[in-house]
């Protein structure tokens, strides 16, 4: 059984038992989130997919921790007016471990 999930304006595929990176999260470690906005789930009764979402559905995840991403480079260059200019970016981010979907 799987689902497809939004949050931070992103789609993420879960199974149970997952642990999936996602945006920051305003959710202490060990607590509970609940992810209601689910786009489509599929299990042993088929597929359902929501107009824009499947109703009564939710995925339900433990915080496991909050994080910084892999730093990614930002280089402006200009040439041939000795123009750089080099800066690194860490978002910040939640790593959820996937409980249970629930239809």
């Amino acid at each position: 059984m799987y689902a497809v999930i939004e949050t931070g304006g992103k789609q993420y595929r879960v199974e149970e038992g997952q642990i999936i990176t996602v945006e920051r999260l305003p959710v202490p470690e060990g607590e509970t989130v609940t992810f209601d906005r689910v786009l489509l789930v599929r299990g042993e009764q088929g597929v359902q997919v929501g107009q824009p979402v499947v109703e009564g559905a939710k995925v339900v995840g433990t915080v496991v921790a909050h994080q910084k991403d892999r730093k990614k480079i930002v280089f402006r260059y200009r040439r041939k007016n000795r123009y750089r200019v080099k800066r690194g970016h860490r978002q910040p981010i939640t790593r959820v471990k996937i409980e249970s979907i629930e239809v």
